[in-house]
């Protein structure tokens, strides 16, 4: 198996940290988002792409740049994966499950905040399940290691873990060739429990926009793990 990471972000670098697969950066290559021939030289010669490319701006009114990245790519991508045998690993979020139930597992009906990131990265989730032939998405959330706030919030319920944690539970799934939709975390915690792991904190209520349960099933993960 020869793997390409796809961004140089938290995710992504802590993946090729852990593997020492091989990466390219929209940065350092300055690709065009929208032109799929800018970069589709870079994947020449790989079997699986793992894309964690997103704009996770939340709370952004941006919505041109969420459309353009979350989805207009992954449409893209999809689309040469497909044409060239490639099998896709597509990195989603445990915000599609915000106003859906309580440990929502991979079947459960997504939903979506009302922003931009959310409702784009449910159109890229649903797209790839839609269109790809052979891909696997990894929903999930994660934070830097250590805890890098002086504050930290308790009303919330979250399955998200550091991000080392959560880059080798990705990295497992890829090695085992697993396919199909993968909540991908750790025990039901706030965001301040996870913060105690690592330091000092304080405790605080969090913004009214920010969801307050995104907890996934975790079953089908186990059973790989």
């Amino acid at each position: 198996m020869k793997v390409l990471v796809l961004g140089d972000g938290l995710l992504g670098s802590e993946i090729v940290r852990q593997t020492s697969w091989n990466f390219i950066s929209r940065k350092k290559v300055n690709f065009d988002i929208n032109d799929i021939n800018s970069y589709s030289s870079f994947f020449l010669g790989y079997d699986t792409i793992v894309n964690c490319i997103a704009n996770t701006d939340t709370y952004s009114k941006d919505k041109e740049s969420h459309w353009n990245v979350n989805y207009v790519f992954v449409d893209n991508l999809v689309n040469y994966c497909n044409d060239n045998n490639i099998k896709l690993v597509h990195i989603s979020t445990d915000y599609i499950y915000t106003y859906s139930i309580e440990n929502s597992s991979e079947t459960d009906v997504p939903c979506h905040l009302p922003t931009w990131y959310g409702y784009t990265k449910l159109l890229g989730d649903s797209h790839v399940q839609l269109k790809s032939n052979n891909y696997l998405i990894c929903r999930l959330s994660h934070k830097p290691n250590p805890f890098p706030y002086e504050k930290a919030w308790v009303d919330i319920k979250t399955n998200c873990d550091y991000v080392d944690v959560i880059s080798s539970l990705v990295i497992k799934l890829i090695n085992s060739n697993c396919n199909g939709i993968y909540n991908v975390g750790t025990e039901s915690k706030s965001i301040y429990d996870l913060a105690l792991k690592t330091r000092g904190v304080t405790p605080i209520f969090k913004p009214s926009e920010v969801p307050s349960d995104t907890t996934m099933n975790l079953e089908k993960l186990k059973s790989i793990i």
